[in-house]
């Protein structure tokens, strides 16, 4: 079989970029497979990041063609002719965010002038975090060409049969990512990181207003005084960095919380997992996230909020916990619990079996039925 994925992919950054290479690697195993991406995915003044491309290379992954402009309709086109000239037998695009629907949605229409090609939507999220007006006609205008759909998480499906009552579906768990390779020693990742800490808890990826890290600071303030604990924030700001710094000064919390306000490779992503003997995601909203299938790749307990998708993948009292969004006083308890009467080891052990069905061939498995259905 012949696949084409179309979307953000290696040597673009971030978690589905990521994703789209993994997923290209797992393909290939079994098919031909072109995976073809942004040359431009936004345009400079809406991008609040650094870079939009990887600074270096990422383990296990193979750069896509870099083809697509976000901004440009002839482009867009050009290149779905292009990808129906190559007769794939299936087109997997995916989707994510609004502002990638009339590119999407103007492709796919374009390349199902062929009926022997099938289009997939892959949807990481139907509504997205940040919501603007008129993003469910776009939606709608992305997805309406499909001819069948992945969804990763129970929220996102019933988003996405909302939306499309009788959609065409089918749902695999998100995989684990496994492009961080495997742990070192914690006590030799936290001298690298220059900690003494008893404890180390790691909130990672990039941050944005709706990832409830101020929450996790109004919890690491209770917890002043009561536990050898240090927390590291890691990632891209795309909220003010400014107003958590402050929140550090204001309730003292300096010597306890140490910020990295940029994106780091996936070596030192690998530091950080290493050292952490849980990660935080104290969401205030989700569907899912890929931080706790990257945590789940280091056997690395998760503590979250329970929100969207991250309540199927997080078990509670066995893989990690849950609180509720939003309640610094709840997560502050959760910590402490985690600390002084759960047995961790334990619980990194069912993380260990736990995985296991977090796996990409399952995800190829439901490309295969949706293009080929019974």
């Amino acid at each position: 079989m012949k696949v084409a994925i179309i979307g953000a992919a290696y040597p673009l950054r971030g978690g589905i970029a990521q994703f789209a290479s993994l997923l290209a690697v797992a393909l290939r195993r079994r098919h031909d497979v072109d995976t073809i991406t942004f040359k431009r995915q936004y345009p400079a003044l809406l991008f609040p990041g650094s870079s939009q491309f990887e600074g270096g290379e990422v383990p296990g992954t193979v750069a896509a063609e870099e083809r697509i402009d976000s901004m440009n309709p002839w482009n867009w086109f050009t290149v779905a002719r292009m990808i129906r000239r190559r007769k794939p037998n299936c087109v997997v695009f995916q989707y994510s965010i609004p502002f990638f629907a009339p590119c999407f949605g103007t492709m796919a229409r374009t390349i199902r002038r062929d009926p022997d090609i099938t289009i997939l939507f892959l949807c990481h999220n139907i509504v997205p975090h940040e919501k603007r007006p008129g993003d469910t006609f776009l939606t709608k205008y992305a997805l309406g060409p499909a001819d069948g759909f992945i969804v990763q998480s129970a929220a996102v499906e019933r988003d996405l049969l909302a939306l499309i009552p009788r959609a065409r579906h089918e749902l695999v768990p998100h995989p684990v990512y496994s492009s961080f390779g495997a742990p070192m020693p914690a006590q030799e990742a936290r001298r690298n990181l220059g900690t003494s800490a008893k404890f180390v808890l790691l909130f990672f990826g990039y941050i944005r207003a709706y990832k409830g890290l101020g929450t996790l600071l109004d919890a690491m303030a209770l917890l002043k005084g009561q536990l050898d604990i240090h927390l590291f924030v890691v990632g891209e700001f795309y909220d003010e960095v400014r107003r958590y710094r402050e929140t550090l000064s204001t309730f003292g919390l300096d010597a306890m919380v140490t910020i990295r306000a940029e994106y780091v490779t996936h070596e030192e992503a690998r530091v950080y997992f290493s050292a952490a003997d849980a990660a935080v995601l104290p969401y205030l909203s989700a569907t899912q996230s890929g931080i706790a299938q990257v945590a789940y790749n280091f056997d690395t307990p998760v503590i979250a909020t329970s929100v969207g998708g991250l309540a199927e993948v997080v078990k509670d009292g066995l893989t990690g916990f849950l609180v509720p969004p939003g309640n610094p006083e709840s997560l502050a308890a959760a910590i402490t619990r985690f600390f002084t009467s759960t047995d961790r080891d334990a619980m990194r052990l069912r993380i260990r079996e736990e995985k296991k069905k977090y796996s990409w061939d399952a995800l190829v498995d439901a490309i295969e039925r949706l293009t080929h259905p019974a």
